[in-house]
């Protein structure tokens, strides 16, 4: 998935953040063996970046939006065009003296009426498009934030943080690798959503 097409806010990503020490028990379905030294009640982190790129429901999602912003931008590039052409007829029509005034006037308001159609249609379009997005991005922090604290009863971290960004991640700036449960958890949300898609499918 491209990194700059699905982006987690702020207040999103710090609502990811789970503080818990919880006893263990049963492992939580889709929840991977875990290869991190940490021990409870660890402070411990993962990144959200990687977390995202990786995220088969994350992609999954961001390809059907791509391609239905696709169609949409389609739609919105061909109302365009033909706009342009009936401009371009009309005043190729007038520059000849082939209307008469009375004609000019009435089609240069329907053309008028034609143009604010457009403006409003692409303007309905990007915000339903901006509200998808919007619930898509909701849903995705929403499963990992309910994958996170799943996650936690098996292993009883006094805390986990999101982190974001490679040059000057935040906002944990460095720590203990040892402490990064990235992977862990990135291959317990993909099992997760695997099982997810195959009992849907029953």
């Amino acid at each position: 998935m491209k990194k700059n097409l699905i982006i987690l806010g702020a207040a999103a990503l710090m609502a990811i953040a789970v503080s818990c020490n919880q006893n263990k028990a049963a492992a939580p379905a889709g929840a991977a063996a875990s290869d991190s030294v940490a021990v409870a009640g660890s402070i411990v982190y993962f990144n959200m970046d990687k977390v995202m790129e990786g995220y088969d429901m994350a992609n999954d999602l961001n390809s059907v939006f791509e391609t239905k912003t696709s169609g949409i931008q389609s739609e919105i590039d061909r109302r365009g065009k033909k706009l342009e052409k009936d401009a371009s007829d009309f005043q190729s029509k007038v520059d000849k003296g082939l209307l008469t005034q009375s004609v000019a006037q009435a089609q240069y308001q329907k053309l008028q009426e034609q143009q604010q159609s457009y403006q409003q249609y692409v303007v309905n379009k990007q915000q339903e498009m901006a509200e998808e997005q919007q619930v898509m991005m909701n849903q995705i922090a929403n499963a990992i934030s309910e994958f996170v604290q799943e996650y936690n009863t098996t292993h009883g971290y006094a805390m986990i943080l999101a982190t974001a960004g490679n040059i000057l991640s935040t906002p944990v700036v460095t720590a203990d690798p040892k402490l990064d449960i990235t992977e862990d958890l990135l291959a317990g949300l993909n099992a997760a959503y695997i099982k997810t898609k195959e009992n849907t499918k029953k």
